[in-house]
């Protein structure tokens, strides 16, 4: 197998805070011998559990950046047991372009698992995950939110799994975590992504989707700031009391859960994050903006439920997701 490219600037068994960088080779326009630069932290106290932490897998997502360079600043080494892996803005160039894929190559992040070393740019950041940094994790909190196309309800999330204790156990550091909303994931595009090869590795997986529209608002950056000491807290790595949250649960049972536009245009929602629907209950409705005089058409909900994400802009395109529809149920 060829080696990663990637280099860590860090000590991975060295005692201590120490901040550094992951080092990929890009040659470019501007710099021939140029690198890819991303900031890491690396906490090691004694002995314990690893927990990776990561944000920016998109890089027009906000919430899990802040939290993670705010704990990266103010993490002290005596307050861990374990080990805390810190790397706020995984997809570094998409981060710095404020973009969901990558400038350099289009790719998406999470949709490149396992990636290669001889890859993309892209490719070769997701080689390095999942070569060197998922396998020496027990615990991964991966941060999300809805970038610039979507808006959610505040939530944390792990997935239904084969492994009902590898479920549990994610289930119970969502429960730490503390969000307004706790979901049980469906996935619609589950290939190639970074919680498959973390969940595959039997590691203990824990998402979220905080908020969107392309910014953070105060309210969810203090619950990913809030909820990510929770959970470390909880998953033995962070000593401390977990802060306990009211959280309401959600299912995704099924793919009934998503609504898609099938034309494209002006939006108007019918119905807004947090509002129950019924099966069959208008939930927008799309203005053709090529001409005045046509009606529009009207997007119906699938399933029964609460809404729970929307389409952001106010533009949509053919094959868009419109809204997602979850069915609220006991933790």
């Amino acid at each position: 197998m060829i080696a990663s490219p990637i280099s860590a600037t860090v000590d991975f068994a060295a005692a201590g805070v120490n901040h550094g960088f992951l080092r990929l080779p890009y040659s470019r326009d501007d710099a021939a011998w140029g690198s890819i630069m991303t900031p890491i932290t690396v906490v090691n106290n004694g002995d314990g559990p690893t927990a990776l932490l990561t944000g920016a897998n998109h890089g027009d997502e906000y919430e899990g950046p802040i939290a993670l360079f705010d704990l990266a600043s103010r993490i002290k080494a005596q307050d861990v047991t374990g080990r805390i892996i810190i790397v706020p803005a995984m997809n570094y160039p998409a981060f710095g372009a404020q973009t969901r894929t990558s400038p350099i190559d289009r790719g998406n992040l999470n949709r490149s698992f396992p990636g290669r070393p001889d890859g993309t740019v892209t490719q070769k950041i997701a080689d390095y995950f999942q070569r060197v940094l998922l396998p020496m994790s027990d615990v991964v909190l991966d941060f999300h939110s809805g970038g610039k196309t979507l808006d959610f309800l505040p939530y944390c999330a792990a997935h239904i799994l084969p492994d009902k204790r590898q479920e549990e156990q994610s289930f119970d550091l969502v429960r730490a975590f503390g969000a307004p909303w706790s979901v049980k994931m469906l996935e619609i595009d589950a290939i190639g992504m970074y919680d498959t090869a973390a969940e595959d590795m039997g590691k203990i997986f824990v998402t979220t989707e905080l908020g969107g529209g392309g910014t953070a608002t105060a309210h969810t950056a203090g619950i990913a700031k809030r909820g990510v000491e929770n959970l470390l807290i909880a998953a033995g790595v962070l000593k401390g009391e977990v802060k306990q949250q009211p959280t309401q649960w959600l299912d995704m049972p099924d793919d009934t859960c998503f609504t898609f536009a099938e034309d494209g245009g002006l939006i108007e929602f019918l119905a807004d994050l947090g509002d129950t629907v019924e099966k069959g209950q208008p939930v927008a409705r799309i203005f053709n903006v090529t001409r005045c005089g046509i009606k529009p058409v009207t997007v119906h909900a699938n399933r029964s439920g609460l809404v729970m994400a929307r389409h952001f802009p106010g533009i949509v395109k053919p094959g868009d997701c419109v809204a997602v529809v979850g069915v609220m149920i006991e933790g």
